[in-house]
């Protein structure tokens, strides 16, 4: 039955899910599930456990292995399901020696193998060399979170910052070129405190700069979420000036009021959010803005959250990804004064709404234009500013191809060639 891999959360689960699934089977497993929790929110707990739950009754007879995020933090839980065979935690999730132990029956696996992820001070690449049925290639820069915002547990998840060395990353997406990627992500939990462990510490500006020097068959190349307040000049600079770094940045803004940005301990003002999306549109006009906001935080009243409802707009956030509070235990904000159950709902569900309405503005923007695009599966393909765009059959996966914009469609584009 081979070595399946189910996922939750980010995408930088996403690369270490590959980098497993090669591991296991390098190493022979066979009728494996591997399950790679999420930890930020309590619905994505609840998620994850009943996953194991129907994969159990689905493959009876399969080694349920559960890590991630969750597992590290509450391994216990998930050690008490008799549907899990072992629970690995993030610091030994990705290693070869690992997954080589769990299937020799003699080497005594312990069933739960969680260490302390605080002590880790070190990040090895994942040396996983394509990314089988994709267009896009994913790549681990950073890990851990120096940060303690009041209401996320993921440094407790995945320990405190630590780097890719620069030479590292680079040679990594060269090989990622050289098996037929033509676009890569830059991946991490703090992508913006990128280098601060490494000797000279380089910024994550530096790093972009390398990487389109020294790889020059790389296409193109995206940043997942980044903290704009931390965004260093050679970045900016980069934004500004790369063609080949793409025109869009998904940015952890998370609340549009500055007394709630105040009690979730975040770094920058609503007014410094509003400056960074307007100086890097004039730097870059066809800028881009993807943003995550939190609904219903302890203590926010109907104004402040109007606040968050009004920066939707004055940011521009073309891509809105709403997060209706929920509290983590063993985090400040679970201890807070929490809003009613009903209004974070309600809340969200209005956020959304005016997200929605954000969009279909973007995508407006974008009608009679020509765009060239990247062709994934199932005829879609990507514009620069990663925006979805129905091109139909006929292109083969990782083609670039110019279109005409002529129609929308459900949150995306429709195209002609």
């Amino acid at each position: 039955m081979g070595v399946e891999l189910v996922t939750f959360g980010c995408r930088l689960n996403g690369v270490e899910s590959e980098a497993m699934k090669r591991a296991a089977l390098a190493s022979g497993h066979n009728d494996l599930v591997i399950v790679n929790t999420c930890a930020v929110t309590g619905e994505a707990v609840r998620q994850a456990r009943q996953a194991i739950r129907r994969l159990k009754r689905e493959r009876p007879d399969a080694r349920i292995v559960v890590t991630g995020c969750a597992a590290q933090i509450e391994p216990e839980h998930f050690a008490e399901m008799p549907e899990v065979s072992s629970v690995i935690g993030n610091e030994a999730k990705t290693k070869a020696e690992t997954w080589a132990a769990l299937a020799d029956p003699s080497h005594g696996f312990e069933r739960v193998n969680v260490s302390d992820i605080m002590a880790v001070r070190e990040l090895a690449p994942h040396l996983v060399e394509a990314f089988e049925g994709h267009t896009r290639a994913f790549v681990e820069i950073q890990n851990g979170c120096d940060h303690r915002c009041t209401f996320c547990i993921i440094p407790y998840g995945r320990g405190n910052s630590r780097s890719v060395p620069m030479g590292a990353v680079t040679d990594q997406i060269a090989m990622l070129v050289d098996a037929g990627h033509k676009e890569a992500v830059l991946t991490g939990v703090d992508l913006t405190s990128y280098g601060a462990d490494l000797p000279g510490a380089p910024k994550l500006g530096a790093l972009v700069k390398a990487i389109l020097r020294h790889v020059p068959g790389l296409k193109r190349l995206r940043l997942s979420s980044i903290d704009s307040v931390e965004a260093d000049d050679d970045l900016i600079d980069a934004i500004a000036t790369e063609q080949r770094l793409m025109p869009h940045l998904h940015l952890s803004l998370q609340s549009g009021d500055d007394m709630i940005l105040k009690r979730m301990k975040r770094r920058h003002s609503r007014a410094d959010a509003i400056r960074f999306c307007a100086d890097m549109r004039q730097a870059r006009p066809d800028m881009v803005y993807g943003a995550d906001i939190i609904a219903g935080f302890p203590t926010e009243t109907e104004e402040m959250f109007r606040q968050s409802v009004a920066l939707v707009e004055e940011c521009n956030l073309a891509f809105l990804h709403v997060f209706p509070y929920s509290p983590r235990p063993g985090t400040p904000a679970a201890k807070m004064p929490q809003v009613k159950g009903d209004v974070i709902k309600e809340r969200a569900r209005r956020l959304r709404e005016v997200g929605d309405q954000s969009n279909r503005q973007h995508l407006e923007r974008l009608m009679g234009t020509d765009q060239e695009v990247l062709v994934e599966r199932g005829g879609i393909a990507r514009t620069p500013c990663f925006t979805p765009v129905r091109v139909g059959d006929g292109f083969i996966p990782g083609q670039f191809v110019n279109v005409r914009i002529a129609g929308t469609a459900s949150k995306g584009l429709l195209a002609i060639g």
